[in-house]
């Protein structure tokens, strides 16, 4: 009798161990949520933007809305090899610039001529946007699309019945092509344009012209999986910047309503809002080439290696999405060199991620909620998405390590949050046991979805994750850790205006260049002082790691003859001789002119010192600084004897507030030894412009 009692004693305590496990509650929801749809958008991760309209054939970033259709003739136009190239590249969808703010139509609308079918391509009888459907359709990836609500063609915007023709044409792209992962609306809205031949400048109100709660109320009813993304009541933001870059610390939270009512600026964008009220992550957009749309002079200006590596890590290793965009040719085709640096970008990510270090390891935690194992450390190892480590709702700091069998290399950590129940984590540091001891090797604010550390290579017997402040109880849903191979970044190349080159490179690298635009290896010349190389010249540099016998990317840069006969003739307001920073050949130096006194238009002259044959100019904006007083209109003129002038090039550097790089303007061959560049307008209503460098295309 005593046996039975003891062994029902044994099992009622066993039920009760039981009970107790199943009876730890999950952590409860904190603050703004994300959507089922938003975790699926986010988890997409990577994703491409195709920039291909009118503006590829007319050799602009902003089409005025006068062009003709007719221009629109795509020679080997192949929709699957875009498709390929992203597929391949990982990515995992494809945004559509279907409308541009010129208004051009990929797809044959029924409510405008100005679209495909008045264009030669397939002799009207074309619809690109179907073309793409099917082609993600058939490589597995998803299709969104951009519909531009500035159309600088259309007569009636800036009035009650655009809107209608707007939401018209949103029903056709909406309805007609299957499902849309993201609908994209561009932030630019309002301004001069063609407007049917009115030719005038229209000022609207963003937030209130459009009338985005119906707008997107209509969305939702039409398609309920779409992502708005942009101007309104967004599902996910712009991440304040055209470099694809996100702030170290960033919240997928935001302050919309005060965003909504124009309290917000779009700086604000980068790191978002703790306090925000709504879920809304950030998307990080760039190009990898200068210019959105395909240009043939940026051939050779596809973003290097290092750069495109950095902007990998600064976008969806804080917390955001990638959207890189890929400026089809005139061909119709993905360039060549876009893809080839896509390859090399993937190859070296790749590599980077190739071996996890922490799934072996001996796991713990300081805090575990209730002690159970459904929310145990181990958790943030196992490779599931929908468990994680958590900690009692009063424990907002806790710890977890991991130890190793032996040393182990590390130079990379990915932690994610489990964000279905909210962002929370504030602060965390990483540390390393070296030789018995533990070292700080990171110190962070935010983690999100996903935050991706670089951090310098150690040798750790254990490492472990503090989290040092968080809004609510901790839930972590992986953590892991890598040792990527070490990356040599490509050296620096500087010509000064006499022609006198330098190059830097990281600390213990060798450099070797060429000047005959052949590939350099150990076996070029090394480089060991400044030299001087006044002629037109394109240098190749690598540098190379002579420890681990490792190269860089190869670092192209190309010149002109030098500045060193330049000289500054005129300038119409200002010290004429502060001006030689216009061509001083450093683009971190920068000449301002003009005021409220002297007014735009201003101009200076500039003597190249002998007779050139040149096809372009460009302009590369003030560099240094918040307020880059940057020019938005420009008239460029030549002469072969600073008294008779031809006007070679004008317009506007379209996008230029946003992305604040050289522009290149390019016109047909002509002779010329002095030249005059004409600041017609500001971005903004500022009166003040500046110029850190004028150069000319040299042919």
């Amino acid at each position: 009798m005593k046996n039975l009692f003891l062994l029902l004693s044994f099992f009622c305590l066993l039920s009760s161990s039981v009970n107790s496990q199943e009876l730890v509650k999950s952590p409860e929801p904190f603050g703004p949520l994300p959507t089922q749809k938003q975790i699926d958008w986010q988890e997409m991760e990577f994703y491409a933007f195709v920039h291909f309209s009118l503006n590829t054939f007319t050799n602009k970033e902003w089409g005025y809305g006068d062009e003709s259709p007719q221009l629109f003739n795509p020679t080997n136009l192949d929709v699957r090899q875009w498709a390929r190239v992203v597929k391949a590249a990982g990515m995992k969808g494809i945004i559509l610039v279907a409308k541009h703010h010129d208004g051009f139509c990929l797809w044959p609308s029924a409510y405008t001529e100005r679209s495909v079918k008045n264009s030669p391509w397939k002799n009207g009888k074309g619809d690109l946007v179907k073309e793409l459907a099917a082609a993600c359709k058939e490589y597995d990836l998803k299709l969104g699309l951009y519909l531009s609500p500035w159309d600088r063609n259309h007569p009636e915007y800036g009035k009650p019945e655009y809107i209608t023709y707007f939401r018209n044409q949103l029903k056709e792209l909406l309805t007609n092509y299957g499902d849309v992962f993201e609908m994209w609306f561009d932030g630019a809205n309002g301004g001069d344009g063609y407007y049917g031949g009115a030719n005038e400048t229209r000022k609207i109100n963003t937030l209130e012209y459009y009338n985005w709660d119906e707008t997107y109320k209509m969305i939702y009813e039409l398609a309920p999986k779409t992502l708005v993304w942009g101007v309104g009541p967004a599902e996910a933001r712009w991440i304040g910047n055209e470099e694809g870059r996100a702030g170290k610390t960033n919240w997928s939270l935001l302050r919309q309503k005060d965003e909504l009512a124009g309290k917000v600026h779009y700086t604000e964008f980068m790191s978002g809002h703790e306090n925000g009220e709504k879920w809304v992550p950030g998307e990080a957009d760039v190009s990898i080439r200068p210019g959105w749309f395909y240009h043939s002079v940026e051939d050779d200006k596809v973003r290097p290696l290092d750069e495109m590596v950095d902007i990998y890590y600064e976008s969806i290793g804080r917390n955001a999405t990638l959207l890189l965009n890929l400026p089809v040719d005139r061909r119709g085709l993905v360039h060549e060199n876009d893809e080839a640096r896509l390859k090399e970008l993937v190859a070296t990510i790749k590599e980077d991620f190739k071996t996890e270090l922490l799934a072996g390891s001996k796991i713990s935690a300081d805090n575990v909620r209730g002690k159970s194992k459904e929310f145990t450390a181990k958790n943030v190892t196992d490779g599931n998405k929908n468990t994680y480590w958590a900690t009692d709702d009063n424990v907002k700091t806790a710890s977890i390590v991991f130890e190793f069998d032996k040393p182990t290399a590390i130079d990379r950590v990915l932690l994610q949050e489990y964000i279905k129940l909210g962002q929370r984590v504030k602060a965390f540091n990483i540390e390393a046991k070296v030789n018995g001891k533990w070292k700080t090797i990171a110190t962070e604010t935010t983690i999100g979805y996903k935050r991706i550390l670089r951090i310098d290579r150690v040798i750790a017997s254990a490492l472990k994750v503090n989290i040092t402040d968080s809004k609510a109880s901790i839930v972590i849903s992986n953590i892991q850790a890598f040792n990527a191979p070490t990356f040599v970044r490509m050296p620096e190349i500087q010509r000064d205006r006499n022609g006198n080159v330098t190059m830097k490179s990281e600390e213990g690298n060798s450099i070797y260049y060429t000047v005959d635009g052949s590939n350099p290896t150990t076996k070029s010349t090394l480089y060991k002082d400044i030299f001087k190389y006044n002629k037109a010249v394109q240098i190749k540099a690598v540098a190379f790691n002579k420890e681990e016998k490792i190269y860089s990317a190869v670092k192209t840069a190309k010149y002109g003859i030098s500045k060193e006969k330049w000289k500054m003739v005129a300038v119409s307001s200002g010290d004429l001789n502060s001006s030689i920073k216009i061509i001083d050949g450093n683009p971190n130096t920068d000449w301002g002119f003009g005021n409220e006194t002297n007014k735009l238009p201003q101009e200076v002259s500039i003597d190249m010192g002998t007779i050139l044959k040149i096809a372009g100019f460009t302009y590369v904006p003030q560099q240094v600084g918040n307020n880059l007083n940057l020019i938005s209109k420009y008239e460029f003129y030549t002469s072969l004897d600073n008294v008779k002038w031809t006007l070679q090039s004008d317009g506007e550097f379209s996008n230029i507030k946003n992305n604040p790089i050289e522009q290149v303007k390019t016109f047909a061959e002509t002779k010329a030894r002095y030249l005059r560049f004409v600041a017609k307008s500001a971005e903004g209503k500022g009166q003040t412009v500046s110029i850190s460098e004028i150069n000319v295309v040299e042919k």
